[in-house]
């Protein structure tokens, strides 16, 4: 009697769900798949899905809305033909539980028009802000997420079509995570580690020797530092360049006009040239942002451009040993270390745009013995326009400007750089006198040039 009773209930069970068997969150036990089906049926002719939101409001989506039907699948049959008839006993003591695709059509447009009129997304959508480093006084803390109300459309879509498909009656929006999160909190690692990391940056200090000290610490770092999305600590590389800008324009002496008093006690002004201060920005900032990830507190000088340095800070940059020429009077000096180490007079370019002798600050460039200086090519003869040796030449230009022995001009000074017998550019000088200044100086020896 009790085999036949285990074999007919075995049967029973070969054609209707285990006891404690749940589909889609129904109890339907002992049910056959015929009846789940029914009940599946009449579920879609009075069906209407709850959507909970924040602030205990809630919106209704009915069946008739979307024109909600049942489709015929044999996905309830397949589920009970995977159910071993012969395992029922087990049944009695361990749960099961079934999630079934139940086929179902709707009008999407119907269903998406709903969506979009829920009071969670007409609402206004603030969104959620992540935890983050917050500077405090002298240091970064973290400053707690912000839970918003703006909706993961993507999310809520995705749970409402499957509510529906599983005839679910109540969704709540905060618990199926429909509502955008933050990525990081005031617990993740990711946060603390970027607090630690700015943290760090902020014991930087990097002193500029410039002609005041230029200081960078705490107090301008925390204004160049932040996170990514990734909570990654970034700078602000356009901060950066802009305050560098700001440097450059104030420290920077290259072009600039600067004051100086010659050795006839005449005050006069300098501007242009290629000599002086200036800052290499790109590659400065790249020093700057290691020292600042290194937290070093160093004094030093910015990286300057190739040749963008000179003797001294201040406005005559050029120190107290250089060449001086005076184009208003023809006359040139050497001073070194402050006096006067030789003098003569010269001859300049003649006072049109293509020949003048270029005001400015300059530095020797290259100096060569028996030197034959060639002119631009005539058009017409197809001929430099002169060919001249010199026995001393002293580069100040790369486009030919230079000191060198004129044996040809009959005397120096006064008015002849204008009345004929001016240079090309150059300034001409006594041979005497520039073999005595070529034995004098060196490469880098800065020029100055004025009226």
């Amino acid at each position: 009697m009790l085999v036949l009773l285990y074999l007919g209930i075995s049967v029973f069970f070969m054609s209707h769900f285990y006891i404690n068997t749940t589909i889609n969150g129904k109890d339907f036990s002992g049910r056959s798949a015929s009846s789940v089906e029914a009940y599946i049926k009449e579920q879609v002719k009075d069906y209407k899905l709850t959507i909970k939101e924040q602030d205990s409001k809630s919106d209704v989506i009915k069946g008739s809305d979307i024109s909600l039907q049942y489709k015929e699948s044999d996905e309830i049959e397949k589920a009970l033909k995977k159910q071993n008839g012969f395992a029922w006993p087990l049944a009695l003591f361990s749960k099961k539980s079934e999630k079934i695709s139940i086929a179902v059509s709707f009008d999407e447009t119907a269903l998406n028009e709903k969506i979009q009129n829920l009071q969670a997304v007409t609402a206004e959508q603030i969104p959620a802000e992540n935890a983050k480093p917050e500077l405090q006084g002298d240091t970064y803390v973290i400053k707690e997420e912000v839970y918003g109300t703006a909706v993961d459309m993507d999310v809520l879509k995705e749970k409402v079509n499957q509510y529906i498909s599983e005839f679910r009656s109540e969704l709540d929006m905060e618990k199926e995570g429909c509502y955008a999160r933050p990525k990081y909190t005031k617990d993740s690692k990711e946060v603390q580690a970027a607090c630690d990391t700015m943290n760090k940056y902020l014991k930087a200090s990097i002193t500029y020797t410039m002609s005041e000290s230029v200081v960078v610490d705490k107090t301008l770092i925390s204004t160049w530092i932040g996170v990514d999305d990734n909570m990654n600590v970034v700078f602000d590389n356009d901060a950066m360049k802009a305050w560098f800008t700001e440097v450059g324009d104030k420290y920077d002496t290259v072009g600039t006009t600067r004051n100086l008093t010659t050795p006839t006690g005449k005050a006069t002004t300098v501007t242009g040239g290629t000599y002086g201060w200036s800052i290499d920005e790109d590659t400065e900032l790249v020093n700057l942002q290691n020292s600042i990830k290194n937290g070093e507190v160093v004094t030093r000088e910015p990286a300057y451009y190739t040749g963008g340095a000179a003797k001294s800070h201040g406005e005559q940059d050029w120190g107290t040993t250089f060449i001086e020429v005076d184009l208003s009077t023809q006359h040139m000096w050497y001073i070194k270390d402050g006096s006067v180490a030789m003098e003569t007079d010269v001859v300049t370019g003649v006072p049109v745009p293509e020949r003048i002798t270029p005001e400015g600050v300059y530095d020797i460039l290259e100096m060569t013995r028996d030197e034959v200086l060639i002119g631009e090519t005539d058009p017409s003869t197809g001929k430099p326009i002169y060919e001249t040796p010199v026995n001393y030449w002293m580069r100040v230009t790369w486009t030919g400007i230079g000191f060198h022995d004129a044996t040809w001009q009959a005397a120096f000074g006064g008015t002849r750089y204008k009345d004929g017998a001016g240079s090309h550019g150059c300034i001409n000088m006594p041979l005497d006198q520039a073999a005595a200044l070529f034995g004098m100086i060196s490469v880098g020896t800065p020029v100055v040039i004025h009226y």
